[in-house]
């Protein structure tokens, strides 16, 4: 690649924190509240010294360039050190769901070819055993770091002891380029196991940029979020556009209806984000006096919702959504509102700064106006979209091509103004409180049940999580369970969010004539 001129240019992370830390210094960039209600707060300068803090400790246990750390953490301040900590060494974080069980971290490690370690919380220490006893394997964890505790517990090494022996300045500034990974994050897609997208420190420096730009944010703002430190919508649509900025982070470890709202009030927030399950748990509250008494600009928002709801959250809370469309792949919300003038709900907006967008047919072919087809984004891999799905070719070459055109397989339509406007999710894909969960994947792990011939999963309406897993069994002849054993199983075998919500066991299921199962007749 020659030299680069984008506004990211050739800057790094370690070069915003260099940056960020010397010009906010004493600035508040963290107000952290965990579930036991205790706050912790970081100027720009004491987190940037506690990130560096944390680099020198990977450096001392080896750590090298371009080697991955899985990081299984909740919401907390540790998540941030060992993400930044990471990229100003070169090295790689994997940022593991907090609900995965056994299996789904296995496996994502193992698609990783190994880490080098895992900084984990004490209560994730029991799905880790495994890697613990196979010290030889190559595709294991080779040391496991315990954080958020005092506690030494035999095999692991405590992270926070660990930090603090170090150096507030970095120990060895390694040659680092802003096409470096930075990490590669795991994300449910239409196939029956997580895809690793590949993220650039190019990648997160312009997602800040970028949504900086959507959100209008400045110095000034007060950022609230309970969305988990794992997912894409926390590291690159709100902490990156906030040390972009230079603005705060307000993170709440883990949301709750009830007290959402008030935390919002109470650390007049100027900022925040909601997905459906939040705006309809948040509406089942008894409504207070106080809930209009807020300080917030705008409400970031993912996708559409009935004008009936949209139209009562807004009316109740005195607050405007801002729409927007994005996905892991693309990084930020490459399509939503413009951050000024005219928004057209229920669209998702117009194409970003630097993204352009199409609809398209199946032979790739741009449909006119009003015409329902798939949602084709473009940009540069690498730099303002993901740089490629981690050790698979195939599936990268299908999503994108040689200009920088990425499939979404979200169906869409544009109007007449270029309006764009959201129809249909992923085949096979399930929208659950958030969470994308690939029915392919749920259909594997019950087929795998040695009583189970057939499984077909779909997602059906949730009034307050958007979507509901349903899955319809078959059994092998001769054999049968009860649905609370299939219930339990899927428990065993799959993270919690992903667990079906209702279990219909059928004799057969409804076919093509080239014998593909017609998930439209299940629905």
């Amino acid at each position: 690649m020659g030299k680069v001129t984008d506004i990211v240019g050739s800057k790094t992370l370690r070069d915003m924190w260099d940056e960020i830390a010397r010009i906010y210094k004493e600035k508040t960039v963290l107000i952290f509240r965990d579930c036991e209600g205790g706050i912790n707060e970081f100027s720009y300068s004491q987190l940037n010294e506690e990130i560096n803090k944390t680099a020198n400790f990977f450096l001392d246990l080896g750590i090298k360039k371009n080697e991955k750390v899985a990081v299984q953490l909740h919401n907390c301040p540790e998540f941030l050190m060992c993400w930044f900590g990471l990229a100003k060494i070169g090295a790689i974080l994997v940022a593991l769901n907090t609900q995965y069980t056994q299996e789904e971290c296995d496996y994502i490690i193992k698609k990783c070819d190994g880490v080098a370690a895992a900084v984990i919380e004490e209560e994730f220490l029991p799905l880790y055993v495994t890697s613990r006893n196979r010290p030889n394997d190559d595709h294991d964890v080779k040391t496991i770091l315990l954080a958020r505790t005092a506690k030494q517990v035999p095999g692991t090494l405590n992270f926070e002891k660990g930090r603090r022996a170090q150096p507030k300045e970095l120990k060895n500034s390694r040659p680092l380029s802003s096409d470096d990974v930075a990490e590669i994050l795991f994300t449910s897609g239409t196939t029956s196991k997580p895809k690793g997208v590949v993220l650039t420190q190019c990648n997160m420096l312009y997602a800040g940029t970028f949504t900086a730009w959507q959100l209008s944010l400045r110095y000034e703002d007060r950022y609230l979020t309970i969305m988990p430190a794992f997912h894409v919508d926390f590291q690159l649509n709100t902490v990156m556009p906030i040390l972009t900025v230079g603005a705060t982070l307000i993170s709440v470890e883990k949301y709750s209806a009830r007290r959402f709202w008030k935390q919002v009030c109470v650390y007049k927030a100027t900022m925040t984000e909601c997905i459906p399950m939040l705006v309809r748990t948040m509406m089942l509250q008894p409504q207070q006096d106080w809930e209009k008494d807020h300080c917030v600009r705008d409400v970031f928002y993912y996708l559409a919702l009935p004008d009936q709801e949209k139209d009562a959250f807004e009316k109740r809370f005195n607050v405007k959504l801002l729409n927007s469309y994005g996905l892991s792949e693309s990084l930020v919300g490459v399509i939503g509102d413009p951050p000024c003038g005219e928004r057209k709900w229920p669209s998702i907006g117009k194409p970003g700064l630097s993204y352009e967008a199409r609809i398209i047919d199946e032979d790739e072919n741009e449909l006119p106006p009003n015409n329902i087809g798939e949602i084709y984004i473009k940009g540069i891999p690498g730099r303002t979209l993901m740089k490629e799905y981690y050790h698979d070719t195939d599936a990268t070459a299908r999503t994108l091509n040689r200009d920088g055109w990425m499939h979404t397989g979200d169906k869409g339509y544009v109007d007449e103004s270029g309006w764009f406007y959201f129809v249909d999710r992923k085949v096979n894909m399930i929208k659950r409180s958030g969470e994308n969960i690939s029915s392919t994947e749920i259909e594997s792990i019950l087929m795998a049940h040695p009583k189970v011939a057939e499984a077909s999963v779909i997602g059906i309406p949730d009034p307050i999580r958007d979507q509901a897993v349903k899955a319809f069994v078959v059994f092998k002849d001769g054999e049968e369970l009860t649905t609370d054993e299939i219930m339990e199983y899927c428990k065993c075998h799959m993270a919690k969010f992903k667990v079906p919500s209702v279990i219909e066991v059928v004799t057969s299921l409804p076919r093509t004539g080239t014998g593909k199962i017609q998930k439209k007749l299940l629905k």
